[in-house]
């Protein structure tokens, strides 16, 4: 059986899937993506990564602001999709755009569902220090993230995981599910569904900024999960004798007792050790205020130099 797609995704997570719908043999007849935005030191209009890999493959491309407004839902609409495939899209689909194809709208979601909900979920589970992550395949209704799931892959969580490494995963990982989905539909398989458990429901709200500071009065293994859940992005923060860097990489070690919280307790090689409230965190590459991204021997090679000048 033939099918229609639209696909409608916008970041880097959405690409993988995109291409597993190009390579399935379904006919992706249009894709839909965020307007283009400002980026980089220039402000300079940007497309998405959907947007760019859509063009690439002479895929006919909408992006408009909203999908409430009839004139998009006619847009929609005459492409005749027979399923909608949703992927870190980014705009709520109106209940009238849900029930537009014909085997409704899919959505590819990287958690294991009900828990993370919404826009952060590869995040919140390593800052929430979950065993595992996933991804389900989600027949799409009115709610966020709330219906049923058809298929589901999962996947471990280690302790070198940071937000980048899972995320490519993750991506892979969707690609994979959404290609197992289609083949199967196009099969002429009806996907059985699961109804989500009310039980464990948890939400993924979206990234702050402000989330990035590290307290060291909090537990050293609290701080370790957040230096790697922000990487890549925003990337933790902290004070580290007397100067504000970037913390990107980190391990919870054993503490001194009765160390005040931040306080340096070793500076070595291997890594900058800074007290906190259980336990220390050993931070093993840093980067100062306009540089770049270095080791914590590379970092204290270089204060050494300055001090000694």
């Amino acid at each position: 059986m033939k099918l229609r797609v639209v696909f409608a995704g916008t970041p880097d997570f959405s690409v993988p899937c995109l291409e597993a719908c190009r390579a399935s043999g379904a006919e992706v007849v249009a894709v839909y993506t965020q307007p283009d935005r400002p980026a980089g030191r220039g402000r300079k209009l940007t497309p998405s990564p959907v947007k760019q890999a859509a063009v690439a493959a002479g895929i006919p491309v909408e992006q408009p602001e909203s999908l409430k407004s009839a004139e998009a839902q006619a847009t929609l609409a005459g492409y005749k999709p027979d399923l909608m495939v949703v992927v870190a899209y980014g705009l709520i689909l109106p209940r009238k755009v849900l029930a537009m194809p014909r085997l409704g709208c899919w959505n590819v979601h990287a958690s294991l569902l009900p828990r993370w909900r919404g826009a952060a979920p590869i995040q919140r589970a390593i800052l929430a220090g979950d065993a595992e992550s996933g991804v389900d395949l989600m027949q799409m209704e009115a709610g966020l993230d709330t219906g049923p799931v058809l298929l589901e892959r999962r996947t471990p969580i280690s302790r070198d995981d940071t937000g980048g490494s899972l995320h490519d995963r993750l991506a892979a990982l969707g690609a994979d599910v959404l290609a197992e989905g289609l083949a199967r539909v196009m099969a002429g398989e009806t996907l059985a569904s699961r109804a989500q458990p009310e039980e464990g429901v948890t939400y993924a709200h979206k990234l702050d900024k402000a989330e990035a500071r590290l307290d060291f009065a909090r537990p050293a293994i609290e701080l370790e999960r957040q230096v790697r859940a922000f990487d890549p992005w925003p990337v933790a923060e902290g004070e580290v004798a007397g100067e504000t860097l970037r913390i990107w990489a980190a391990r919870a070690i054993d503490g001194q007792p009765g160390a005040a919280p931040g306080s340096v307790l070793n500076m070595a090689r291997d890594g900058i050790d800074i007290a906190c409230g259980e336990g220390a965190l050993r931070v093993t590459a840093l980067q100062r205020a306009g540089g770049k991204r270095v080791t914590a021997a590379d970092y204290l090679n270089a204060m050494r130099t300055r001090d000694a000048s």
